[in-house]
């Protein structure tokens, strides 16, 4: 049971996925690592033509100069912002543990 905005509700609290860590690995692509621990390679090339708000990230530098805000991947000062949840459902599996190997 718990408490929110004045109401009770008989089942626990739903919590929201956060994005915990990312890193730009080039070509507008990044390996996130979320709260549920998953980490996740994230194509943000295919969410351009979706998102308009997203233009501004065409940019690389732009995309480059990112923060996480409680949980939040944001740019330009918090003016753009992609909730963790839309990332991790727009994002691919990513064995963390595989390495290059070359010849």
């Amino acid at each position: 049971m718990f408490v929110q905005n004045g109401i009770v509700y008989a089942d626990s609290p739903i919590k929201e996925m956060e994005v915990r860590d990312a890193r730009v690995t080039g070509d507008h692509i990044m390996v996130v690592t979320f709260s549920n621990g998953e980490t996740r390679l994230c194509d943000f090339t295919e969410m351009f033509d979706d998102v308009p708000a997203f233009a501004p990230l065409r940019d690389e530098a732009v995309f480059e100069d990112f923060r996480i805000d409680d949980g939040v991947l944001t740019w330009q000062d918090g003016s753009i912002d992609i909730a963790a949840s839309y990332l991790y459902n727009h994002s691919y599996e990513y064995d963390v543990r595989a390495r290059l190997v070359t010849a």
